[in-house]
């Protein structure tokens, strides 16, 4: 039997509270501790999506979706709303788009294999090397660069950055004609982990465009301070509004 010198004492209640807030806070790390609720968050930074396009989009079934969904709606990170038949999924609140943006960049400084997993997976050969966000807004201002947003329609139009003009990478072998060939293009996507922007400025190129990506997407952009702009509900796309209703 151990003595009572020996026995762990009781904790004080200031202890139980700071080990309680300390918990609360890992509650949210443990619902980020999954690739793929990483990357569905990633996805709803883009704006509201219906469980099965996060599916479709994530590249997992709609029932797995359901339940990461599920994991980040309990952690108040997500919410979900009935739309029809639909269950359209948005994020909570704004700064949840900024943390991602803030965990993704610590991790890219912290950890050397993912900067040579993101060079393997398809670094651009020609990425935007202006002096700074602030350099390429007024550039896409005065028309002496054209930034393309490479993303979905619905995307574009929940938001975009200014002066983008939409034109997603499955269309943009048929719609080339439609491009200018006097001024460079700046191509953006979703992300640095997102391979649309990748495509587009290869096939951009391939075609002899002046093409080149931006690492940013609307959620970097946004958590740089700069603006960003989105269509009114009336002048969207039949998807993109029966996604935002």
């Amino acid at each position: 039997m151990p003595t009572q010198s020996a026995r762990r004492p009781r904790p004080s209640a200031a202890r139980e509270t700071k080990d309680l807030l300390y918990a609360l806070v890992a509650r949210l790390t443990k619902a980020l501790a999954s690739p793929k609720r990483l990357e569905l968050l990633e996805i709803l930074c883009q704006g509201p999506k219906p469980v099965e396009a996060l599916a479709r989009e994530s590249d997992i079934t709609v029932s797995l979706a359901s339940a990461h969904l599920k994991e980040l709606r309990d952690s108040r990170l997500v919410n979900g709303e009935r739309s029809g038949k639909n269950v359209v999924y948005r994020l909570a609140s704004p700064e949840i788009a900024r943390s991602w943006v803030a965990l993704r960049a610590l991790a890219e400084e912290r950890l050397v294999e993912l900067r040579e997993a993101m060079r393997e997976l398809g670094a651009p050969d020609s990425p935007w090397h202006g002096e700074g966000r602030e350099v390429l807004l007024r550039k896409a201002r005065r028309g002496d660069v054209l930034v393309l947003d490479v993303r979905p329609a619905a995307e574009y139009d929940e938001e975009h950055l200014p002066f983008a003009r939409s034109l997603p990478v499955a269309e943009l072998k048929a719609r080339l004609a439609e491009l200018p060939r006097d001024r460079p293009i700046v191509a953006y996507c979703r992300g640095p982990f997102c391979l649309m922007s990748d495509e587009a400025v290869k096939l951009l190129s391939k075609r002899g465009y002046r093409a080149c990506k931006l690492a940013d997407g609307v959620a970097e952009w946004r958590a740089a301070g700069m603006p960003l702009e989105s269509r009114p509900p009336g002048a969207r796309s039949g998807a993109a509004a029966r996604t935002a209703s």
